[in-house]
């Protein structure tokens, strides 16, 4: 792999991990519309911008009134948006949440939005009646490490009624004195029993249920500085609780750790149901249950938001890809969806998706924190 130059390096680290780049000022209707000329989409699909200017766009969660919610790293907010003419364009903005600790996680549940920056979780109850006028959050729990360094967290309900919520290793690789990190952990909607549900994930931010099975798909972002093309980032599955997924001993399923490998096997840990690209960064997962999309893609496939790679020789990621499933979930390809976020010739990126979420018709939002805009993908059966 080609040297970069140390200083080079770290500011890009700085950039990729605080996600507070904004697009150019020169990013007007016109280069808006060069984008969406370069996005690549599958027949019959089509994508158009939902919303923008949204800052650092990042986690997305949907209210039972249709309003989205938009978690944020970089900055400190948590937006509320509202499409009030039904034209699939949001007319209406609010700032429910200011001053935050990376208040990346958004989660809505019976009527309360549910936030989670680094450390603690936050519940606005009864939001999209008070959307103009938000209430205090109640902090419901505050235990979780104040370490930034993988820090934000994506949360979400799970099948049972409990938030889930990740604990990203304190580092790029390392052995954790304190077992909370490398984890998936749960609590009640009250904040009350906290408990550790998987580890040896160094740091997932999405993860999803499917809507038929109700087991917990993940992705997890493989270490860096192991060359350009290892480790291969991750899509996992947990078909019961308590699984170790091999971090820090033991990456993509296969390759044992030079240093906290020795006397381990990777035989002993959850291997990865689809090895995804080397440092593409998977974020977001979803499985489709909508009526919009062919039926080819209902349930049978994974919609993965891969962020981008931030100190590959040559970049990888920027797209949304799916993994095909067979009738038991095994793995059967791994493919773009949607790509053109990023130039393989020119190395130029225009956006980064993050999060997916679904539209009551059946439509995809998806999140970008690069150009602080959320598209919609809708399709027309053009026969």
């Amino acid at each position: 792999m080609k040297s970069i130059p140390v200083i080079f390096s770290l500011l890009f680290f700085l950039w990729s991990c605080k996600g507070a780049y904004n697009p150019p000022s020169s990013l007007n209707d016109t280069s808006v519309d060069l984008v969406m000329q370069q996005l690549n989409l599958p027949q019959g699909f089509q994508i158009s911008v939902y919303a923008d200017e949204i800052e650092n766009a990042r986690s997305m969660a949907i209210g039972d009134k249709g309003t989205v919610f938009v978690g944020n790293r970089g900055g400190d907010k948590v937006y509320a948006l509202i499409d009030k003419d039904g034209d699939f364009k949001v007319d209406d903005r609010f700032v429910i949440f200011k001053d935050g600790n990376m208040p990346n996680g958004v989660a809505f549940h019976e009527g309360d939005l549910y936030v989670a920056e680094v450390n603690r979780i936050l519940k606005f109850e009864n939001i999209e009646d008070r959307l103009g006028n938000p209430p205090e959050p109640i902090v419901i729990f505050d235990k979780y490490p104040t370490k930034k360094h993988h820090g934000w967290k994506y949360i979400e309900f799970g099948p049972d009624g409990k938030l889930y919520v990740p604990v990203g290793a304190p580092c790029n690789i390392c052995e954790s004195e304190d077992e909370i990190f490398n984890t998936i952990t749960r609590i009640n909607k009250d904040g009350t029993g906290m408990e550790i549900v998987h580890s040896g994930i160094r740091n997932t931010v999405g993860f999803t249920w499917h809507p038929t099975t109700k087991e917990l798909w993940f992705t997890d972002n493989g270490g860096d500085n192991m060359g350009d093309d290892i480790p291969a980032c991750e899509l996992n599955v947990a078909k019961s609780d308590n699984q170790h997924y091999g971090y820090p001993y033991c990456h993509q399923g296969d390759i044992l750790d030079e240093t906290y490998g020795v006397d381990k096997n990777c035989e002993d840990y959850q291997p990865p149901v689809q090895k995804l690209g080397a440092h593409v960064a998977p974020l977001g997962v979803k499985f489709y249950a909508g009526n919009m999309f062919p039926d080819s893609y209902k349930l049978s496939k994974a919609f993965i938001a891969e962020h981008g790679s931030w100190n590959r020789s040559k970049k990888s990621g920027y797209r949304i890809s799916i993994v095909n499933f067979d009738k038991d979930f095994n793995a059967l390809s791994y493919e773009p969806f949607i790509d053109g976020w990023l130039n393989d010739e020119t190395q130029d990126v225009s956006g980064r998706p993050v999060d997916i979420e679904w539209l009551p018709d059946g439509s995809m939002l998806i999140s970008d924190d690069f150009a602080d805009r959320i598209y919609r993908v809708t399709y027309v059966n053009d026969k």
